[in-house]
C-alpha cells in the first residue's frame, strides 16, 4: 500500500523540477549564443539530465545535443545537473568553431577530442583492408542476404563515449550513405568483394 505524499514533497519535487527546466532552457539559450550567427538558423538544441552509473562521474550529467538542418548533430557533456550549470562550465566543455562548422555542413567532426595518450605506445595489428577499399560488410542476422557492401573510410576508428583503447578495426561508408563500423577483422563481419 502506498502513502499518501505529504505537501512538503509535493512542493520539494515541484521546486525541483522548476529549477531542472530553467536549467534546461539558459543552457539552450547559451548555446545558441555561441554557435556562430551564420550557422544557427533552424539549430535544435535538446538538454537533459542523465543519471551516471559510473562512480568516476558525477551522479547526474547534463547533455547538450545540437542538431543542425542539413543532419548534423554533435553532443557535449556537463558533469552536473542543469541547476548548477553556470556558462563558464558550459563554455568549458563547448565545440571549437571548426567543430560546429563541420556539423553544420552534415559532416562527422570529434567532439570532445579523443585523449589516449596512453595508446600511443600500443601497436595494432595489422589489418587486412585499406582505406578505400570496397568491402562487404554484416548487416543483418540472415548469413546470406544480411550484408551489404562500401567502402572503408577510416582505420582504427572509435567513438568518443567508448572507453580508453576501445577501438573497431574499421569504419565504412555504406553504398546506401550509412555509416558504420566492423567491431572485428574477421570475415564473419567484414569481406573483400569478389570481383
Amino acid at each position: 500500500m502506498f502513502l499518501p505524499q505529504n505537501d512538503t514533497s509535493v512542493t520539494e519535487k515541484q521546486e525541483a523540477e522548476k529549477a531542472r527546466r530553467e536549467g534546461y532552457s539558459k543552457i539552450e539559450q547559451w548555446t545558441i549564443e555561441e554557435i556562430p550567427g551564420e550557422i544557427r538558423g533552424g539549430v535544435t538544441i535538446s538538454v537533459q539530465e542523465i543519471a551516471c552509473g559510473d562512480p568516476n562521474c558525477s551522479p547526474i550529467d547534463t547533455a547538450v545535443a545540437i542538431m543542425f538542418p542539413s543532419g548534423g548533430r554533435g553532443m557535449l557533456g556537463i558533469p552536473m545537473e542543469s541547476k548548477d550549470v553556470t556558462k563558464e562550465s558550459l563554455l568549458e566543455v563547448f565545440p571549437t568553431e571548426d567543430v560546429l562548422r563541420a556539423w553544420s555542413r552534415g559532416e562527422e567532426a570529434e567532439w570532445p577530442p579523443l585523449d589516449d595518450d596512453d595508446d600511443e605506445d600500443f601497436e595494432r595489428p595489422r589489418l587486412r583492408f585499406e582505406a578505400g577499399q570496397r568491402v562487404a560488410c554484416r548487416v543483418g542476422p540472415d548469413p546470406v542476404t544480411g550484408w551489404a557492401t562500401g567502402s572503408v573510410i577510416m582505420l582504427w576508428y572509435r567513438e568518443p563515449t567508448w572507453p580508453a583503447n576501445s577501438w573497431a578495426p574499421y569504419k565504412i561508408e555504406l553504398d546506401d550513405g550509412r555509416n558504420i563500423f566492423a567491431p572485428g577483422d574477421v570475415d564473419q563481419i567484414i569481406r573483400a568483394i569478389d570481383n
